[in-house]
């Protein structure tokens, strides 16, 4: 008995040394497609460069506000794919004339590096940095954050000062996304990126809306309920019947929501 249970030990160990040096292939899936806007179903957007402070050199899509009394919104995408994938949710946000900033991070779609929590933060920098030397008003821009881009925007938002946040399936931590799917192991130890956006709520200086759908298994409900109760006021929180963590798509929700806060 005590053998099995000394196997069944070591094995143990074994699993959580392997998942502890491979779990940021268990976080983040870029897929290196950069294809043109054009071809991605946006051609009024343009590719720009963005400096990292660590010096990568990263693609980006920008489309300036058709009207400079028009809000700017910059989108942080979640954790997996290419830039392209996330054009068609920009064309309502294009066709109502804001301006669209579309980042995407290191290690993904063919920018250099590799991606981290703080490598994300980097990355987002770099895109306000870019807006305020478009001169783009503090008080037009929006940020809009998806899954792990809305801790990327959530920390952004305790660092500038902005007009409105949309988090779409945001989560309290990584930590606690991580005991959802790995109860069985000692997630808050060996995690390296936390992203504890429910630490920051608090610093938060802007209007915030959530979107999260009903039946997402990958973030729970139960997170982003948490994390907008760390939340000032004006918030709202909108939990969408049959949908999940993919095929979650509200711009009508958002475009009311930023036209009451957004270049007042």
């Amino acid at each position: 008995m005590l053998k099995i249970v000394l196997y069944a030990l070591s094995a143990y160990l074994s699993i959580v040394v392997f998942f502890y040096f491979i779990q940021r292939q268990l976080i983040y899936y870029p897929e290196q497609n950069f294809p043109t806007p054009a071809h991605a179903g946006v051609p009024e957007m343009q590719v720009i460069q963005l400096m990292t402070s660590d010096n990568f050199l990263l693609k980006a899509w920008y489309r300036p506000p058709v009207d400079p009394n028009l809000p700017t919104l910059v989108y942080f995408h979640g954790n997996a794919g290419h830039i392209g994938h996330r054009a068609l949710m920009m064309a309502p946000f294009l066709r109502k004339g804001y301006g669209v900033l579309l980042l995407t991070y290191r290690g993904y779609s063919g920018n250099p590096g590799k991606p981290s929590e703080e490598g994300l933060y980097r990355d987002a920098r770099s895109a306000m940095q870019f807006l305020i030397e478009e001169k783009i008003p503090n008080q037009c821009i929006v940020l809009y954050g998806n899954s792990i881009g809305a801790a990327v925007a959530i920390q952004m938002a305790t660092e500038y000062e902005i007009a409105a946040l949309v988090l779409q399936s945001p989560f309290t931590s990584l930590t606690d996304v991580g005991h959802v799917h790995y109860p069985f192991f000692p997630i808050k130890w060996l995690i390296k990126d936390r992203y504890d956006s429910v630490a920051k709520g608090k610093k938060i200086q802007a209007p915030v809306l959530i979107l999260h759908g009903a039946n997402d298994w990958i973030i729970p409900t139960k997170l982003s309920q948490k994390l907008f109760l760390t939340l000032p006021e004006p918030k709202e929180a909108h939990y969408i019947p049959n949908r999940g963590h993919n095929d979650l798509f509200e711009p009508k929700i958002v475009i009311s929501f930023i036209e009451k806060y957004a270049c007042r």
